[in-house]
């Protein structure tokens, strides 16, 4: 049988994604590591499979377009404005700093002035996945220097989807080709008037037409047809702002995830489309590994310590500085510099789009190919020398009181239940043990959920319930009973075992879809399992039975 070159890639791709991503989180490393390592593997610099050339780019794009949307879609502007007198000074500073030290790179190297712009930008901002990962694991997102780290890598993204939207129209500045200088004004004119124009058409359009689209396809009861509607939203606009106004893809995606997030279903939006994010996520990664030279590494040794040197300590030290220059502790600067001692997916993102342009030299794509691969290598043991230092600092000054949230788990709580997911079902399921006066705590990894649980009252702990830390600030030692809300039962079968670990004699209650995930949840430890569609079924049939043709003479029980 033929097998084309797009399967062959597919299934190339994705297996060794699996398997080097794999090795990496066996390591505690980064998953993206392994996902370039795979593409180095896929690419036609070292023997064996070789992907197809011309496909890879077409893939990556799509991948480009779905990581833009979905960081459109979790875009926080009250995450911004909370800390942005530090934030946007701070993050345009070092962004600044950043892109001075790889001009002087570029330049000993002797590249244009253009090329080491550009390789000083794609050297500025850190990945949002690695970032975010590494102060989860430490529960540190909701602390206050968290929430610094947090804005200070909203504005940084804000920069590099500005930078994407002017290089094009500075493509011949930066190229050294400029002729009259009015041309370049006017090609950044239009540029302007044209990304002024889509932006008017979705604030104004947008955002009317693509909620209401979503709740009318949303009151189908189709699952499916609500997925494609929200990937058709997300590949649409980006493809139709390339195409009506000359803006790029990454824009594009980046807006019509921002409009999808004020909608009501965002939510529902952002977990049916997450697989396949996901999935185009990885083929991104794994296509930009394709691209790298590995043997820049032996050839141009000192190229690639400079460039990990602005990496992890250039720009962390700017950081470190410009944090400390604003008052804040050290504690607060060591973190925010070793944060951004990394940089990812923005970094590819521009380093590609400077190739196209030819603005970048490949050498400079190889550069930051490396530097991001052994930054993010070194990366969590800069974060493993800063929880050791933490930890003798705090041994050796007077405890604190740890920075909670309103309403903050009380202490000495006991005989509580933990609720775990604050969705559809879990906030309903919230509101009837609250009204029944039952001591609740609640586990949830969304933001405006956890925020909107706060606003009710309850004790709210942020963070992904499969991580024990999370676990432990739920109180499982003292609880009476964990109930688990959320919809997948292998995610549940994961957390009823730590808690069966922690607390084996609390009462554990799951969500279920099928007759095999229940036996799943039991299994994993589980006292009972519910099937939701079995208990709508009954209640339907309890509602059948109660008309006046089946229950004969007998009257309905009095209205509650």
């Amino acid at each position: 049988m033929h097998h084309t070159s797009l399967i062959a890639i597919l299934v190339a791709g994705f297996c060794l994604a699996f398997a080097f991503g794999a090795i990496a989180q066996r390591l505690r490393l980064s998953p993206l590591v392994g996902y370039l390592l795979a593409g180095i593997v896929a690419g036609p610099f070292t023997p064996g499979f070789v992907g197809d050339q011309t496909l890879a780019p077409q893939l990556a794009e799509i991948g480009v377009i779905l990581l833009m949307f979905g960081v459109g879609l979790h875009f926080s502007l009250r995450d911004l404005l909370a800390v942005r007198a530090i934030a946007l000074p701070g993050a345009v500073a070092q962004i600044a700093v950043a892109t001075a030290l790889g001009w002087g790179l570029g330049r000993l190297l002797g590249w244009p002035d253009g090329a080491g712009i550009v390789f000083g930008l794609a050297l500025s901002v850190a990945s949002t996945v690695v970032l975010l990962r590494a102060l989860e694991e430490r529960r540190l997102v909701e602390t206050g220097r968290g929430r610094i780290a947090v804005g200070w890598l909203i504005v940084e993204d804000l920069a590099m989807v500005l930078s994407l939207v002017l290089l094009p129209a500075l493509a011949d500045v930066l190229r050294g080709d400029a002729g009259d200088p009015v041309q370049v004004w006017s090609a950044l004119f239009k540029t302007v008037a044209k990304v002024g124009a889509f932006m008017a058409v979705m604030l104004l359009v947008g955002r009317r037409v693509i909620p209401w689209m979503l709740e009318r396809v949303a009151g189908t009861g189709s699952r499916e047809l609500f997925t494609l509607c929200v990937l058709a939203i997300a590949l649409g606009v980006a493809f139709g702002s390339a195409e009506m106004f000359g803006v790029s893809f990454a824009l594009g995606a980046f807006f019509a995830g921002m409009i999808l997030n004020e909608s009501e279903f965002s939510h529902q939006a952002a977990n049916e489309t997450l697989p396949l994010r996901d999935a185009f996520a990885v083929l991104f990664f794994v296509s930009v590994g394709m691209l790298f030279d590995p043997r820049i590494v032996l050839e141009r040794p000192l190229e690639v310590l400079g460039t990990f040197a602005i990496i992890v300590l250039g720009k962390s030290l700017a950081a470190y500085a410009i944090v400390r220059a604003f008052g804040k502790p050290n504690a607060t600067a060591l973190l925010i510099s070793v944060s951004l001692a990394q940089i990812g997916e923005f970094s590819f993102i521009l380093a590609g789009l400077g190739m196209e342009l030819e603005i970048l030299p490949k050498e400079g794509q190889d550069l930051i190919l490396a530097g991001s691969l052994l930054s993010i290598m070194v990366n969590p043991l800069l974060f493993a020398w800063l929880d050791r230092r933490d930890a003798r600092e705090a041994a050796a000054r007077p405890p604190e009181p740890p920075e909670h949230a309103a309403p903050p788990v009380p202490e000495g709580l006991r005989d509580h239940v933990i609720l775990i997911g604050y969705g559809r079902v879990g906030s309903e399921l919230a509101r009837l043990l609250t009204e029944r006066g039952v001591p609740l705590v609640v586990v949830e990894d969304e933001q405006d959920r956890v925020q909107r649980s706060r606003n009710n009252g309850i004790p709210t702990v942020r963070g992904h319930a499969g991580n024990e830390r999370v676990l432990d600030e739920a109180l499982p030692q003292s609880a009476h009973t964990v109930m688990l809300a959320i919809p997948n039962a292998l995610e549940a079968g994961e957390i009823i075992a730590k808690l069966r670990t922690i607390n084996p004699a609390l009462t554990i209650v799951a969500r279920a879809h099928s007759d095999a995930e229940v036996r799943h949840l039991i299994e994993h430890g589980a006292d009972g399992a519910v099937m939701a569609e079995r208990e709508l079924a009954h209640s339907l049939a309890e509602m059948v039975m109660a008309t006046p043709l089946y229950r004969g003479s007998r009257h309905l029980p009095p209205a509650t």
